[in-house]
C-alpha cells in the first residue's frame, strides 16, 4: 500500500501508463500460470466480479430474447443479477439444481443441450455447499453452439484448488478475485477473456481502449485486441499493488496452490476426526455435504435441519471463539494457511 502512495507521488498522471506497463503484466503472467492459461495478455482486473460479470452480460443485444443456463447454488452476484433481469419478458433463466452432486455434471450438460442458451454460467466451487466441478473441460466442451457465453464462477476455486485452464482458455470466461484464498482483501478481481475474443461489450469503459487513446479514432467503438476489451475505467489500484505483494510472498515461500491445497485437505480431515469423537446430533459426517476430498472446496458444510437450528448452533459456537457462517440450514467450516492441528479444539461441542 505504501509503494502504491509512492508511485502515485511520483508519477502523477503518468502513473496509468507506469501501472500497465509494469503492474498489470506482472500479475496477469503470474495469474495466467497458476490457471495454466498460457495467454496472460486476456486477463482483465476490475473492482469486483459483479462489474466484469455485467460487462460481458453488456454484449447481448438487450432487445432481443435472452437464455440462461444456471445453476440453484450460484452467490448473490449472479443469482440477484439474474433474477432481476428475468423481471424482463425478454430473459428467461434456466435453472439446475446441484444435487445430487453425483449427477450435476451430466443434468447440467443436458440442460445446455436441450436449451441451447445464450448464456451458461456455473461455479467452479459452490459457496453454498463447497462441491467442486472437476470437470471444467467436460461442461464447456458440451456447449455446441460457438455464439453461446461460458463463464465460470472461480472465486472459491483460485488460489484454493489446482486449477488447469489450458483447455478452455479459448471458450470460457473465468471470474475470480483476491478477496479470501489469494488473501490479498478486496477490490483486486479479474476475468480471463476468452483467447481471441471478439464481443464488443456496451458497458465500457477507458481502460479498454488503453495503449491507444492518442491515435485517430473512426465512427465506431475500438477496443483492445486482448482481455483489456473488458476493462472499465479509473479505479484504486492499491488492491492489485497489495495482490502482488502476496503473490511475491507464496513464489519467495514455495507456496505453490498444490501446497497448500493439500495443508487444508489435511486440516480438514483431522478436524472430521476430531469432530467424530463427539457424536454430535446435528455436526457429524452424515450431515457433511461433500464427503470425498477431491470433489471439495476449502470449506465444510454441514446441512442441518433447519434455518434456525443452524444460527442457533453458528452462535452457540461463537459463544465458544469458534467462527463459522452459514447460509439457510448450511453452517461452513472455513479453513486455510493459518490453521495447523494443534488449533482444532473442539472440546466446547460437548455442551451444545
Amino acid at each position: 500500500m505504501l509503494q502504491y502512495w509512492d508511485d502515485s507521488a511520483k508519477y502523477v498522471d503518468g502513473k496509468w501508463g507506469y501501472f500497465f506497463e509494469t503492474l498489470v503484466p506482472e500479475l496477469q503472467q503470474r495469474i495466467s500460470t497458476i490457471l495454466n492459461t498460457g495467454a496472460p495478455e486476456q486477463l482483465v482486473f476490475a473492482p469486483n466480479t459483479h462489474e466484469l460479470l455485467y460487462r460481458i452480460m453488456s454484449c447481448f443485444d438487450a432487445t432481443k430474447q435472452l437464455k440462461i443456463v444456471s445453476t440453484d447454488s450460484e452467490f448473490h452476484s449472479f443469482q440477484r443479477q439474474a433474477s432481476r433481469l428475468q423481471e424482463s419478458d425478454n430473459v428467461e433463466v434456466v435453472t439446475v439444481e446441484t444435487k445430487p452432486f453425483a449427477t450435476f455434471a451430466r443434468r447440467f450438460n443436458e440442460a445446455i443441450a436441450e436449451h441451447n442458451p445464450d448464456l451458461v454460467f456455473f461455479s467452479h466451487v459452490f459457496f453454498n455447499s463447497g462441491y467442486m466441478v472437476n470437470d471444467l473441460t467436460g461442461i464447456v466442451n458440451s456447449v455446441t453452439n460457438d455464439e453461446t457465453i461460458i463463464v465460470i464462477d472461480g472465486y472459491h476455486g483460485f488460489m484454493a484448488k489446482p486449477t488447469d485452464l489450458s483447455e478452455v482458455a479459448h471458450r470460457a470466461f473465468y471470474l475470480a478475485g483476491s478477496y479470501k484464498y489469494a488473501q490479498a482483501g478486496e477490490g483486486a478481481c479479474f476475468a480471463h477473456v476468452p483467447i481471441g475474443c471478439n464481443l464488443r461489450p456496451a458497458y465500457t469503459g477507458w481502460f479498454a481502449e488503453f495503449g491507444a487513446l492518442d491515435k485517430p479514432r473512426p465512427g465506431t467503438v475500438q477496443y483492445s485486441q486482448d482481455g483489456m476489451r473488458f476493462a472499465g475505467a479509473t479505479m484504486d489500484f492499491t488492491a492489485l499493488y497489495r495482490l502482488r505483494a502476496v503473490l511475491q510472498l507464496f513464489e519467495k515461500h514455495s507456496l505453490t496452490v498444490d501446497v497448500i491445497n493439500r495443508h487444508v485437505v489435511d486440516i480438514q480431515n483431522h478436524f472430521l476426526a476430531e469432530l467424530a469423537k463427539y457424536n454430535h446430533p446435528q455436526l457429524n459426517q452424515d450431515n457433511l455435504t461433500v464427503n470425498d476430498e477431491t470433489e471439495r472446496g476449502h470449506f465444510l458444510t454441514f446441512e442441518l435441519d433447519s434455518a434456525e437450528t443452524t444460527e442457533a448452533l453458528a452462535n452457540a459456537l461463537k459463544s465458544h471463539g469458534i467462527l463459522t457462517d452459514y447460509r439457510g440450514n448450511r453452517l461452513r467450516f472455513g479453513f486455510s494457511l493459518y490453521h495447523t492441528k494443534d488449533t482444532i479444539d473442539l472440546s466446547a461441542i460437548a455442551t451444545l
